[in-house]
């Protein structure tokens, strides 16, 4: 009796959730035809996913039988594919720069979310959204953002609109940064290293390392990479200061995201086994798919006319924060390497 109860509650949650999930899935899957049918590498299907979303809610509304699915998938679904970015990371690949190569990034990183939090408060700009553009900014653009308002809990439009900032600059710094680096004479190697400091999403990075060569996109992704395992120590500690700022007792704990052990698991897992390369591939492809979701919903949750009251001052934060880490990572790249 009890199983039977049991197994008839289960198969009415995951009635409730499909509804919500069709559609999520189906706007990734229509973001991944957009994407590479324009044939333009830097545009991201989670940008797109975010934006047919977004477009959905505004035009028709919301929608109370997706309901249960789109929080499901801005949940569940979002946090299993932070744990699969574990996949595409070694720590072989992170000490691959070296030591003085990490103290840099390190440095870049804390030295980017601080100034850019600074930054807001002097500007106005909410401490949440703040945050959000920090940390998608330093670590890794969009997937920064969604995975790190896990513990901020910033609203549906913080989200959007700081995923809209990163994309932004971070597609600007793309196309800026090649020509800039051949202008400032910069080795291939310090080039690429350059761009995976200050580039924010994994693709741009790639993008944009390798119009150097071989050399200049392989040194650029693998610093990229090396930001991308600090997102787990960046979610810990925002969690703490979204505790801290949250709670008037003494004794608060911050709250526990435990998805980020998981990552941090997979990647100790990802060092010590030497995956089949049949099997990345795949990883990498659903791992991708899956943030899609995560921000298709996350697009059908915003209220664009939410977003429009947060004005500009946001827009020309991320503009700062763009402006900060290319500048500071560039000067320290010219004093220690």
């Amino acid at each position: 009796m009890i199983n039977t109860s049991l197994g008839s509650r289960t198969q009415g949650a995951i009635r409730l959730v499909v509804p919500g999930l069709i559609l999520t899935f189906g706007l990734s899957i229509l973001a991944v035809a957009i994407q590479r049918g324009s044939g333009i590498a830097g545009l991201s299907p989670l940008v797109v996913a975010m934006v047919l979303g977004m477009l959905l809610r505004n035009v028709v509304g919301p929608i109370v039988l997706v309901a249960p699915g789109i929080t499901f998938s801005l949940r569940r679904i979002l946090r299993f594919a932070v744990i699969l970015l574990g996949f595409q990371i070694t720590f072989t690949q992170v000490t691959a720069v070296g030591l003085t190569g990490l103290a840099i990034i390190v440095t870049v990183l804390l030295g980017t979310f601080i100034f850019t939090k600074n930054v807001g408060r002097v500007l106005g700009v909410d401490v949440r959204l703040s945050e959000l553009i920090a940390a998608g900014t330093s670590i890794c653009g969009a997937s920064a953002v969604i995975a790190c308002n896990t513990v901020t809990h910033g609203s549906d439009e913080d989200v959007a609109y700081a995923v809209a900032c990163v994309t932004v600059f971070g597609s600007i710094s793309m196309l800026v940064m090649p020509p800039l680096g051949i202008r400032l004479g910069l080795a291939p190697e310090t080039y690429g290293f350059w761009v995976g400091t200050a580039v924010h999403e994994v693709a741009q990075v790639v993008a944009a390392a390798f119009t150097r060569g071989e050399i200049a996109g392989q040194t650029g992704t693998v610093a990229k990479l090396s930001r991308v395992i600090l997102l787990a120590p960046m979610i810990l500690s925002l969690g703490i200061l979204a505790a801290r700022r949250t709670s008037d007792e003494m004794s608060a704990k911050a709250p526990m995201p435990w998805f980020v052990f998981g990552f941090i698991a997979i990647v100790v897992v990802n060092s010590v086994i030497d995956l089949p390369a049949a099997w990345r591939g795949p990883i990498v492809t659903t791992t991708s798919f899956l943030l899609t979701v995560a921000l298709a919903a996350m697009g059908f949750e915003t209220d664009v006319r939410k977003l429009w009251l947060k004005g500009l001052s946001p827009l020309l934060l991320g503009a700062i924060a763009s402006l900060f880490i290319a500048s500071f990572g560039l000067l320290l790249i010219a004093v220690f390497m």
